[in-house]
């Protein structure tokens, strides 16, 4: 069986949210007509609690700096803030289920299945394998983040994955991020569509 998996599209990812991604609203049509195609819908948030460890400010630094080996960012998608809602623009009749992931303070996730450290599951992999699924269509922010270390993990754990291109969004800090992380993607095995 075939799932969607749409991965942090929260206010706060999306223009005029805290970490705002520019264009990022554009996925918003694709995502919803997509859902129609799929019987198996899961959603994804990232659910920080304040004072987590990834946050600049709770560093004493600047977004984009680094901690240990944590990149450093604005306070964002804070657990039971606006900014941490799924988009409104998003519908959310056909998702089943909502994982949460970042909940953690002493450790970031970008993976949609463990933390960075791979120490902790979210329960969706357990989950997708109990439903039968066995090939994922990923979609969602951002590409060179949380959708890339979804991918590498769903292919880790033995799914067959396809990246929906114009279902996902960069940050792009550093020009041809996105693209770099789409390349590496698609040499471990996923399928770019």
């Amino acid at each position: 069986m075939r799932a969607l998996l749409i991965v942090d599209v929260q206010n706060d990812f999306l223009p005029g949210g805290a970490l705002g991604i520019r264009g990022s609203d554009a996925i918003l049509p694709v995502i919803n007509a997509l859902q129609e195609q799929f019987s198996c819908v899961i959603a994804t948030k990232d659910w920080h609690p304040n004072e987590h460890m990834s946050f600049a400010v709770n560093q004493g630094k600047n977004p984009g700096e680094m901690h240990e080996q944590q990149e450093l960012w604005p306070i964002h998608c804070v657990q039971y803030s606006k900014g941490a809602e799924l988009s409104e623009a998003l519908k959310t009749d056909k998702i089943e289920r909502v994982f949460l992931k970042g909940i953690d303070p002493e450790i970031d996730s970008y993976s949609t299945f463990f933390d960075n450290a791979h120490k902790r599951s979210t329960g969706l992999a357990e989950y997708l394998k109990k439903r039968g699924v066995s090939e994922i269509y990923i979609v969602g922010l951002a590409t060179e983040y949380c959708v890339k270390y979804s991918v590498l993990d769903a292919l880790e754990l033995g799914f067959k994955v396809t990246v929906v291109l114009d279902g996902c969004v960069g940050i792009d800090r550093v020009e041809g991020d996105s693209e770099r992380a789409l390349k590496e993607m698609e040499a471990h095995g996923a399928r770019l569509l």
